[in-house]
């Protein structure tokens, strides 16, 4: 198995015959290889170099593989130490691994055994990077940490609800089942300037309809049989805060003449009353159909329409930022591992493929109740494709077809902007390091600068 994107591996041995065994064998496994015959001259490359693993001879003049090891750890934190040590001395070799060294071999070892130990280890540095990567973007994320997703839809949704935060209008979200929707309408609550005050959730399509309006707007005590004493409604319980009304489309046409009027006049009557009571309500309504189509169809009122639909915002499904799964399943496990006392911190790269191939018709609900399943049954610190459920892991990879459309295509402009899209992607996941996005993409350094040079590419470190 070769190394995804060139990984680059540091020889130190003190033996020529050695280094150049190493070399000759690690580059014909697909590895960028440098060598060192010392410690000093390894730490250079350690300092100079994003080294992904160094194999390092334990027994060297001067310095040994256990300096270089402590050395490492202060000035190439995320280099994987693996230990070469001659035979009778393995004593040395598990000091070092104390000291953080991934394995060790004993010489003479077998070339296979060289290769699985550098996969294995390189799997884990990949596994351990992409962690801290999620963790750094989880604490970044908006105030409601509830709401995760790094995605440029999501990235549109937090500039929509920070603009719509701060301001008094009704705001109608739109979003298939499972998407988030209450829990943006808590960002807006909690955003502006009625987070102190109550903020308060209803799905209208979970209360019986004769028991809806008494919900909405309470009752005076003899109203209806059952109505032993006066019962404030959530419209007034939640007066000076924001009322969320889930599923909205699920109203019946007679609530929505008294919904209408609630919004317009800003009082409400309970049922059975006489009073008109004074409220301050911020309405955030949701639906997962279109609401324009419910009014053309005559199954809802263009009037109230108009009340509920100042701002209108909608929330991605899954399937259309898959680029946030990590990041969403990150934040499951640590919540799951919490509640259910399991050591689990990471997901294998072959589970991410799995679900990046499934189209979660249940959306991010959906992939939450898969996570916690996988944390439940898992046995160890990673979750493997094992704990995916089979409707989850037969998923076959579809094959996008091209079609060409009939007025034809600017093939040019198209190849230019997928282009510009990969050099875009490859320094964003390199932090900007064009280096490391040149090898992310398979190209040179010096072909990396040309291509943003032709596609005007604003360099963004032109002194490396």
């Amino acid at each position: 198995m070769t190394a995804p994107h060139k990984a680059r591996v540091l020889v130190v041995d003190d033996e020529q015959s050695m280094r150049e065994f190493l070399e000759i064998f690690l580059r014909r496994e697909g590895y960028d290889v440098v060598t060192a015959g010392d410690v000093d001259a390894a730490l250079v490359h350690l300092e100079a170099d994003e080294i992904d693993v160094f194999i390092t001879d334990m027994q060297m003049p001067g310095k040994t593989g256990l300096d270089l090891i402590l050395a490492a750890r202060e000035i190439s934190p995320e280099s994987i130490p693996i230990v070469v040590t001659a035979f009778g001395t393995t004593d040395s070799a598990i000091a070092a691994m104390k000291e953080g060294a991934y394995d060790y071999l004993t010489k003479p070892f077998k070339v296979d055994e060289l290769r699985i130990v550098i996969d294995k280890a390189l799997e884990k540095k990949v596994l351990a990077v992409e962690n801290r990567r999620l963790r750094k973007e989880l604490r970044s994320q908006t105030r409601d940490r509830n709401i995760i997703g790094h995605s440029r839809p999501m990235q549109e949704v937090y500039e929509l609800i920070a603009q719509v935060a701060e301001t008094k209008t009704n705001v109608l979200v739109y979003g298939e089942s499972g998407t988030g929707k209450e829990l943006v309408a808590r960002a807006i609550h909690e955003q502006g300037d009625r987070q102190g005050e109550p903020f308060i959730a209803l799905n209208c399509g979970a209360i019986p309809e004769n028991l809806l309006e008494s919900e909405l707007f309470g009752h005076a005590r003899g109203s209806f049989t059952g109505a032993v004493q006066n019962k404030e409604g959530l419209f007034e319980a939640a007066s000076g805060g924001t009322l969320f009304l889930d599923e909205i489309a699920e109203l019946s046409p007679a609530l929505q003449v008294k919904l209408l009027r609630a919004l317009q006049e800003k009082t409400i009557r309970r049922v059975g009353d006489t009073v008109d009571r004074k409220v301050d309500v911020r309405i955030v309504s949701a639906t997962n159909r279109r609401l324009e189509e419910e009014v053309a169809a005559g199954r809802f009122r263009e009037d109230l329409y108009y009340r509920l639909n100042v701002i209108q915002l909608t929330l991605p499904p899954l399937r259309e930022r898959l680029e946030d799964i990590p990041l969403l399943v990150q934040h499951f496990i640590r919540r799951y591992a919490d509640e259910l006392g399991k050591r689990v911190d990471g997901m294998d790269p072959e589970a991410y493929e799995v679900l990046a191939r499934y189209p979660f018709p249940g959306n991010v609900r959906e992939l939450e109740n898969l996570v916690e399943r996988a944390v439940a049954l898992s046995r160890g610190p990673t979750i493997g494709c094992d704990m995916l459920p089979s409707t989850v892991r037969d998923v076959r990879p579809q094959r996008d077809v091209a079609r060409l459309p009939a007025e034809g295509v600017d093939l040019e402009k198209l190849v230019a902007d997928y282009e510009r899209t990969l050099l875009h992607e490859a320094l964003r996941a390199a932090g900007g390091v064009k280096k490391r996005a040149a090898r992310l993409l398979g190209i040179s350094f010096r072909s990396f600068r040309y291509r943003l040079e032709k596609l005007g590419i604003e360099d963004p470190a032109p002194g490396e």
